[in-house]
C-alpha cells in the first residue's frame, strides 16, 4: 500500500498487514513532528507525482533489498506536535534486508517525493 493520507492511520493495521509467514523480520519507522520550537507544521504533496514516485521507489527497495513487502503512507495537512507524518513498513525474510530496505526507502522519500513542510512558529513560517 502506497498511500497520501488527509487523516491519521493506524501503524497497528500496517504492521500487522506486513506480517506473513515468510516474513522473519518486519521493520516499521514512525515519523512524527518534534517539539523543535515549533507549533506544528502544513504538510502538502503534488499528490499524483509524490505517488508515482513512491510506488518506484518501493519497487526498488524490494527489487534491491529482497523485500516481500513494502507499505508508506504520508500524511497531509495542518499537523501538530507529535503527530505522525510518514510510516514505512518493510517486510524481508531477515531483520538486515528489512532495515537497510526501510533506510533505502526513506531517504528517497525525502529526497525525491514532491512533499513540502512548512514549519509554524511563534515568530513566523518556514519551509523545510
Amino acid at each position: 500500500m502506497i498511500e497520501i493520507a488527509d487523516e491519521e492511520f493506524s501503524i497497528e493495521e500496517m504492521v500487522q498487514r506486513a506480517r506473513r509467514i515468510d516474513a522473519g523480520a518486519v521493520v516499521s519507522f514512525l515519523g512524527t513532528v518534534r517539539d523543535d520550537g515549533i507549533r506544528g507544521m502544513e504538510v502538502e504533496a503534488y499528490r499524483e507525482a509524490a505517488l508515482e514516485e513512491l510506488e518506484r521507489i518501493r519497487d526498488e527497495a524490494m527489487e534491491s533489498f529482497d523485500l516481500i513487502s513494502v507499505d508508506v503512507v504520508h500524511r497531509v495537512g495542518h499537523l501538530s506536535v507529535g503527530d505522525p507524518i510518514v510510516l514505512i513498513v518493510c517486510a524481508a525474510g531477515h531483520r538486515q534486508a528489512a532495515f537497510e530496505g526501510c533506510e533505502y526507502v526513506l531517504e528517497e522519500l525525502k529526497r525525491r517525493a514532491p512533499i513540502w513542510k512548512k514549519e509554524i512558529s511563534d515568530g513566523g513560517e518556514r519551509w523545510v
